[in-house]
């Protein structure tokens, strides 16, 4: 699946590419601009008088592709497993829940109770009076 998302994407930016070229080269409504700067009077040469309806059919089949090609990356993006955090978190949850020896030894000095976020809970602890001043 990587390796067909890698190639819709390469082909994804030779569309745009291309889409790029297409716009720049259109015959503008007035005999002045980008069109015309860019080659407008070539495309006429090469596809003769009615060469601004054979450039906005291509334009409109580049662009019929852009879209159709964006529709298809997405739903193959979100179909993609999800990577980096999930895993993550299988992993840490795979390890803390694996059975580890653990001691059962009783210590000397009491301890807190851990909270669920692995910090410790000071609320249960007992408070110290604060020494007078003198």
């Amino acid at each position: 699946m990587q390796i067909i998302y890698g190639f819709l994407t390469v082909l994804m930016f030779l569309d745009c590419v291309l889409l790029i070229l297409l716009v720049l080269l259109q015959l503008p409504k007035k005999e002045a601009g980008a069109g015309m700067a860019f080659g407008g009077a070539a495309t006429d040469a090469l596809f003769g008088a009615g060469s601004g309806n054979v450039l906005t059919k291509i334009t409109k089949y580049v662009a019929g592709g852009f879209f159709g090609l964006a529709l298809l990356m997405a739903v193959i993006g979100s179909n993609k497993p999800k990577s980096g955090g999930a895993l993550l978190e299988q992993e840490i949850t795979k390890h803390s829940t694996s059975s580890a020896p653990q001691e059962t030894t009783p210590s000397s000095t009491p301890s807190a109770p851990a909270s669920s976020t692995g910090l410790l809970d000071l609320s249960n602890s007992p408070q110290k009076a604060p020494a007078p001043n003198k």
